[in-house]
């Protein structure tokens, strides 16, 4: 359910009103936000497939306060997750994980820390750093172009982002993406790659990352196949990237050397539909691309449609992987 505080309540019960009887649904959560936001939304069947509730040991915790918060919506994942891993003594089994978002701060003020749920994840599934990776699929649909960003990088300061633009970790990224489009039905998908530096480092002028790290990753992923090429300007690529426009797309998937690099562009894009689903992991788990909107918690003004659609391509890559 997320951080309790957020609309992370609404945002479920909208999405599930909406694709309910696409699947069987398990909730972590609190039932009774979880009510409220039904009775503020006036939706009194959103939970025709929901076949459990579970408060994963978060109840009778002060979900007001932000430690409280952080501390129940971590259960909360923790144990989600567990039903999709299938770990011993999970009260549920699961095929994917949705997640609604959570606060970092409220993580860290109860002593879990971790910098979100893309790094929970990957501990709970053994993954080592640099081997899974957070993907933004944004569809095309009528009129509005589609967009997908993988992350190279994801929740680290900036000042810490050149460190990690490794040629293994940027290798990594763009197999994850042609990976990742594969699952979309995307085959030998044409991935972009970002630069680190303004103008891909004017070779070499504006910062060595470039040429030093990237490049070769390129290079090496071509050798296996894949088709690659940049490093490119981020200040253009994503022009390129846009897909359903008049304009032929020239890439299917851009991958962004760090967070707001390939964020900016996506969520000023397409953020009211765009998924965010964690790759390099064995499994299946989406997310909104937005984050706890505090200050729309219980005005019932949340817009659901990232859910709707995380929820959408949770149930889509679950049936694609069973159909293998």
């Amino acid at each position: 359910m997320g951080d309790p505080r957020g609309v992370g309540a609404e945002i479920i019960i909208k999405a599930l009103d909406r694709v309910g009887d696409a699947a069987s649904f398990v909730v972590y959560g609190d039932a009774e936000y979880l009510a409220a936001a039904a009775e503020t939304a006036k939706i009194p069947q959103w939970n025709r497939q929901v076949r459990a509730i579970h408060a994963a040991g978060a109840d009778g915790g002060n979900l007001l306060t932000e430690e409280g918060a952080g501390d129940a919506s971590f259960r909360w994942a923790e144990a989600a997750a567990g039903c999709v891993l299938g770990l011993p003594g999970a009260a549920e089994r699961a095929d994917a994980l949705v997640t609604a978002p959570i606060s970092k701060a409220a993580w860290a003020a109860a002593g879990h820390n971790y910098p979100g749920h893309t790094e929970l994840l990957g501990a709970m599934c053994g993954a080592p750093e640099g081997r899974f990776a957070m993907i933004f699929h944004a569809a095309a649909a009528e009129e509005l172009p589609g967009l997908n960003v993988i992350l190279t990088t994801v929740h680290v300061p900036l000042a810490r982002v050149a460190e990690l633009v490794t040629t293994e970790r940027v290798l990594n990224t763009i197999r994850s993406a042609a990976a990742a489009m594969d699952d979309l039905g995307v085959k030998s998908a044409r991935i972009g790659v970002c630069g680190l530096n303004p103008h891909a480092g004017e070779g070499g002028l504006l910062g060595g990352e470039d040429e030093q790290f990237i490049r070769p990753a390129v290079e090496a992923a071509k050798a296996e196949g894949l088709d690659v090429s940049g490093p490119f300007p981020a200040d253009t690529i994503f022009r390129r990237a846009l897909l359903g426009l008049e304009r032929p797309a020239d890439f299917d998937c851009v991958v962004a050397m760090y967070h707001d690099q390939g964020l900016v562009a996506l969520k000023t894009m397409a953020m009211e539909r765009a998924v965010n689903r964690t790759v390099g992991l064995p499994i299946i788990r989406t997310s909104p691309d937005h984050g706890t909107a505090f200050d729309l918690a219980g005005k019932n003004a949340a817009d659901p449609r990232s859910m709707i659609e995380a929820v959408r391509l949770a149930v889509r890559l679950t049936r694609g992987r069973a159909a293998r």
